[in-house]
C-alpha cells in the first residue's frame, strides 16, 4: 500500500512511485503502457483495496516537482563607479560636519540644482527688500510720521510714506536705484540717512554675489562636456604586432578644446599581501604620457591606444581571463574651452562586457573635395579582425622564440667555411631540431605574415 506524505513544496506526492520512475527502463515501460492504453498485466478489480494510478500521470506529477535543467550562472552586473555620461556614482553619507559647506558658500550655491538656485536667488532679493522695508516702516512709525500724514508743516523722514506697502516700495527703489521721485528721503532724518547708506552697500553686495553665482552657473563647462563623445565600447586588437586596448573620442563642436589631454584609470578590487582589501583600487593605464601621445589635437575623432606591455595590468590577461575578470576602465578628457578659457572635463567608463576582444573601430574620416568629412554615424561601429586569444605576455614570448629561431636558422659564411666541431650524426640532429618549430611559433609566424597585418 502506498504511503502518502505532505510535501513542503506543493500538494501530496505518492512516494511509492517516485523512485521507480527515476529508473530509465521503468520510465520507458510506463510510457509504453500509457501509450498502449494501460498496463499489459492483469487489471485490478474495482473492489481492490488500492488502485495503481496511471504511470503517465504520475510521471507528469513527479516531473513538476523534479529540478529542471541547470541554467548557466548569470554574471552579476558590476555597479558602475562612473556612469557613461560622466556622472560619478558616489553619494556622501553621514556627513556630520555640515558647517564646512557654509565656509564655501559660493561653491555650495553654484553646485545646487537649478530650481534651488533660482529659489535662493528670488529669496535673497525678496527677503532683503522686506527686511529694509520693515526698518523704513519702523522709523516712520517711531518718529510719528504716520500720525502726521495730513500735516503740511510736519517734515517726515521719507516723503509720501504712508504705510508698510509704501515702505516696501521705497526699499525696492533704494536698493535697485530706480528712483521714481515720488518717495524721497529728507535731510531731517539722520537715522534714515544711515539706513540708506547701509542698504546701498548691502544691496551692492547681494547683487554682486547673486549675479556672480548665476553667471558662473550658466557658464559652467559641464554642458560643454556634453559635446565630447566617447565610443560605446573599447576594443582589444593588434597594433604593430602588439596587443592594445583602444577607445575613441570625438568633439562635436567646431570650436575646439585647447590643450586637450587624456587619462585612463583601471578601477578594480585588490587585496594586499597583508590581507587588506581595497574595494576600488585605482591604477593608471598608460595612454602615451611618456611619449606625449596623451596630449591631443582634437579636431577629428581620435583612437586612444593603451599598449599592453609588461607595465600594463593586462599583461597576463588572455581573452578568457579578461571575460572572467571584474573591472572598470574610467577615461578622463580634460582641456580648456576655446570660447571661454574655462577648464572642461569629460568622463566615461567601460565595464568588462563593453570591452570587445578582436575588434577594430570603423574609419569615420573621408576626404572630400577640399575638406575632410567626419561621419559620426559610424563613430561607435566596430568590426572583427583576426586577433590571438592569448595574453600579451604569451604573445611576446612566442615572438621572442620566433626571432631566436630565425636568428639561429640562418647560417653565416664563417660557419660554412669553418669545420663544424660536432660529429656528423649530432650535426644532423641539431639541424633537424632547429628546423622544427613548435605550434605557437608556427601560428605566430603565419599570423605576422598574413596580408591583413601589413
Amino acid at each position: 500500500m502506498s504511503r502518502v506524505s505532505p510535501s513542503p513544496e506543493g500538494p501530496l506526492i505518492r512516494q511509492t512511485f517516485i523512485k521507480p520512475l527515476q529508473d530509465p527502463r521503468r520510465r520507458r515501460g510506463a510510457q509504453r503502457r500509457a501509450a498502449g492504453g494501460g498496463s499489459s498485466g492483469p487489471r485490478r478489480t474495482p473492489g481492490a483495496r488500492s488502485a495503481r494510478p496511471d504511470a503517465a500521470a504520475m510521471a507528469q506529477e513527479n516531473a513538476a516537482f523534479s529540478p529542471g535543467p541547470e541554467e548557466p550562472p548569470r554574471r552579476r552586473g558590476r555597479q558602475r563607479y562612473v556612469e557613461k555620461d560622466g556622472r560619478c556614482n558616489v553619494q556622501q553619507g553621514n556627513v556630520r560636519e555640515t558647517y564646512r559647506y557654509l565656509t564655501d558658500l559660493f561653491t555650495t550655491l553654484v553646485d545646487l540644482q537649478w530650481r534651488l538656485s533660482l529659489l535662493f536667488f528670488v529669496l535673497a532679493y525678496a527677503l532683503t527688500w522686506l527686511f529694509f522695508g520693515a526698518i523704513w516702516w519702523l522709523i516712520a512709525y517711531g518718529r510719528g510720521d504716520l500720525e502726521h500724514l495730513e500735516d503740511t508743516a510736519w517734515t517726515p523722514c521719507v516723503n509720501n510714506l504712508n504705510g508698510f506697502v509704501a515702505a516696501f516700495l521705497f526699499s525696492i527703489e533704494t536698493e535697485t536705484t530706480i528712483g521714481y521721485g515720488h518717495r524721497v528721503i529728507t535731510d531731517q532724518c539722520p537715522e534714515g540717512i544711515v539706513l540708506l547708506l547701509l542698504q546701498a552697500i548691502l544691496g551692492s553686495m547681494v547683487n554682486a554675489f547673486m549675479v556672480g553665482c548665476m553667471f558662473v552657473k550658466i557658464s559652467q563647462p559641464n554642458k560643454r562636456a556634453a559635446t565630447l563623445v566617447f565610443s560605446s565600447h573599447a576594443v582589444v586588437s593588434l597594433r604593430d604586432g602588439r596587443l592594445c586596448l583602444m577607445f575613441r573620442v570625438g568633439d562635436l563642436r567646431s570650436s575646439h578644446i585647447v590643450e586637450a589631454s587624456i587619462r585612463a584609470k583601471l578601477i578594480r578590487s585588490r587585496q594586499t599581501l597583508e590581507g587588506e582589501f581595497i574595494p576600488l583600487h585605482q591604477t593608471d593605464l598608460s595612454v602615451g604620457f611618456d611619449t606625449g601621445d596623451d596630449r591631443l589635437f582634437l579636431v577629428s575623432p581620435l583612437v586612444i591606444s593603451h599598449e599592453i606591455d609588461a607595465a600594463s595590468p593586462f599583461w597576463e590577461a588572455s581573452r578568457r581571463a579578461l571575460e572572467r575578470d571584474d573591472f572598470e576602465i574610467v577615461v578622463i578628457l580634460e582641456g580648456m574651452v576655446e570660447a571661454t578659457g574655462m577648464t572642461c572635463q569629460a568622463r566615461s567608463s567601460y565595464l568588462v562586457d563593453e570591452v570587445l576582444w578582436g575588434h577594430r573601430f570603423t574609419s569615420v574620416l573621408t576626404l572630400e573635395d577640399g575638406f575632410y568629412e567626419v561621419d559620426y554615424a559610424s563613430f561607435h561601429e566596430t568590426f572583427e579582425v583576426p586577433t590571438p586569444s592569448c595574453s600579451a605576455r604569451e604573445l611576446a614570448e612566442a615572438a621572442a622564440r620566433l626571432d631566436a629561431h630565425l636568428y639561429w636558422s640562418i647560417p653565416s659564411r664563417l660557419d660554412e667555411k669553418a669545420p663544424h666541431p660536432c660529429p656528423q650524426p649530432a650535426l644532423s640532429a641539431c639541424k633537424s631540431a632547429s628546423t622544427t618549430e613548435d605550434p605557437m611559433q608556427q601560428q605566430l609566424q603565419n599570423l605576422l605574415s598574413a596580408p591583413h597585418w601589413v
